[in-house]
């Protein structure tokens, strides 16, 4: 994901966020002979094709005018899906108590991937509680980070 200050999140937000929509996150992406810029859109009342549709289109005006990118390159929309990845501080907050998945840039106490539960936010980072023990680790080491999703029904659905 791209960091949040990167000219192209920047970019996307100030188009997806007047829509009505969250900016969850922002991918830039090579493979095989073409390249995708992936942006990631949430809404309180989940993600239709139609709201894809709308900001692909919207933002596809502002990069053509501001053009950022100098190569091709594909443009999708999408929503974050079941295990949203969580990209911003923000998320790292508002989903406390979630299982979540993360993968490290760079080992921490030997590990590079951890799952648990995510306690919040740390200073500089996040705080995890997984394998029996809290950790924290700092947002620089995160290389990502996703929500992993809780399929069990509830007792209050049917």
């Amino acid at each position: 994901m791209q960091p949040a200050d990167s000219q192209l999140t920047l970019l996307a937000r100030r188009v997806v966020e007047p829509l009505g929509y969250e900016l969850v996150g922002v991918e830039y992406f090579q493979k095989g002979g073409g390249a995708t810029l992936r942006v990631y859109i949430d809404h309180e009342r989940g993600i239709t094709l139609d709201d894809c549709t709308a900001v692909s289109h919207q933002l596809s005006g502002v990069l053509d005018v501001e053009d950022p990118i100098s190569d091709q390159y594909d443009l999708e929309v999408s929503s974050p899906g079941l295990d949203r990845p969580l990209v911003f501080p923000e998320h790292f907050e508002r989903f406390a108590g979630s299982r979540v998945r993360v993968r490290l840039s760079e080992k921490v106490e030997g590990r590079r991937k951890l799952e648990g539960v995510l306690l919040g936010l740390a200073p500089g980072g996040i705080a995890l509680r997984a394998e029996e023990r809290d950790w924290e680790i700092p947002l620089t080491s995160i290389d990502s980070a996703r929500l992993i999703p809780d399929f069990r029904a509830r007792p209050d659905s049917h």
